[in-house]
């Protein structure tokens, strides 16, 4: 019975010492973001929103990671909800650069945003 609360007490030992895995993008407060935009949606309004992403686009470059994907486009979204489409469309072309996959979806988005422009 020793020996097995040995090897158990040196194998978690072991475990303890390895570093922790570190990610290739800057998550901060993204994920936070969009669960209570949709669980709980008055704690999540769009300038809240705004600002915290702008914010976690900044630490991300501080650190030298890169903002996940959805991230511009999420804040783009925020932008329309406030009526800021020049923002908006800054921010969805920013996406679709860091992020080609999303093109056909950005593209999308972006002449909703036109035909909206056209109208006013």
């Amino acid at each position: 019975m020793k020996n097995v609360m040995l090897i158990t007490f040196l194998g978690l030992s072991c475990v303890a010492c390895v570093p922790a895995q570190k990610t290739m993008y800057y998550w901060g407060s993204y994920e936070s973001l969009i669960y209570k935009m949709y669980a709980k949606p008055g704690e999540a309004p769009p300038d809240l929103q705004i600002q915290k992403l702008t914010e976690d686009i900044q630490r991300a470059q501080d650190s030298g990671k890169a903002v996940p994907p959805g991230v511009y486009g999420h804040l783009g979204y925020m932008y329309t909800t406030v009526g800021n489409l020049p923002q908006a469309t800054t921010a969805f072309l920013q996406e679709k650069a860091l992020y080609p996959e999303s093109t056909v979806m950005i593209d999308g988005f972006l002449s909703r945003l036109q035909q909206q422009g056209a109208q006013r």
